[in-house]
């Protein structure tokens, strides 16, 4: 097998702008890499196939749909739900396993609920970034988290400056479902037990339900015990425990993926 990696786009020799990219970007990348691939007289044009971790799991979806030469996918931690209920489940579970008050959790759910809902309604990036600014001015008098010695201003700029990236507003509007439904080719999708990140039971539910709609037979789900975000053996999958594990990627999880290629590639 021949692996091909590359660094993100303005990333090292990689040229282009990676702050006003989106998803959708990213995909023309990745559909770049495929294109290379073509040209190497040692690969088998045939069994070209992408593994994206996370928001790549989300991004191979929408290369195979766009390219014949996609022989296979595997989805590591990929999203099934809309990003914006992605992005709610993931700060609620996130914040239920660091131990914060129900309270705290309903309240930061509401805020980031009513702010995903007025991007979903925006018509324009004009009128989003004064409805979003409006709603951050109200917000920031009694939000608890605003960080000591920053100024009103400051701390409605950060807040809004943050959710208005390209790359947010698009996540946050993206339903993967629809192209997964397109999905023709093999799909294998993991993920872990312990994810706090991306929902294993949610996420995996959607995922199948989507390719299944679509008339994709060809497909493997599974959930790996114990294992977080990063497919790391682990104890709580909190995000502050990565950089802790020892552990770059589970044993388990990678022969999962090379047993499984090795039958899509007979």
């Amino acid at each position: 097998m021949a692996v091909l990696r590359y660094d993100d786009r303005g990333t090292a020799q990689s040229t282009g702008n990676f702050k006003n990219s989106t998803s959708l970007d990213f995909a023309t990348d990745a559909l770049a890499a495929v294109n290379y691939l073509l040209t190497r007289k040692e690969i088998n044009k045939q069994k070209i196939g992408l593994i994206g971790h996370s928001e790549g799991g989300l991004i191979a979806p929408i290369v195979a749909t766009n390219s014949k030469n996609i022989s296979f996918i595997v989805l590591l931690a990929g999203p099934g739900l809309p990003g914006n209920q992605l992005l709610l489940l993931q700060q609620k579970t996130i914040a239920e396993a660091a131990g914060m008050s129900d309270a705290a959790i309903q309240k930061a759910q509401e805020i980031n609920k009513t702010a995903f809902n007025i991007i979903a309604k925006s018509k324009s990036p004009e009128q989003l970034k004064t409805d979003i600014t409006a709603y951050m001015t109200q917000v920031s008098k009694t939000d608890p988290n605003k960080p000591a010695g920053m100024t009103e201003a400051e701390y409605i700029k950060m807040q809004t400056d943050k959710i208005l990236t390209p790359w947010m507003v698009t996540f946050l509007t993206f339903n993967p479902a629809p192209t997964l439904e397109k999905v023709k080719c093999p799909v294998l999708a993991l993920n872990g037990a312990k994810d706090l990140q991306v929902a294993p039971k949610e996420n995996l539910t959607t995922i199948k339900e989507a390719l299944l709609k679509g008339g994709n037979k060809n497909i493997t789900i599974k959930e790996l015990p114990n294992l977080n975000h990063l497919f790391q053996e682990c104890k709580t999958g909190l995000p502050q425990e990565y950089a802790t594990i020892e552990q770059t990627f589970a044993p388990i999880a990678l022969n999962e993926i090379l047993d499984w290629i090795k039958i899509q590639t007979k």
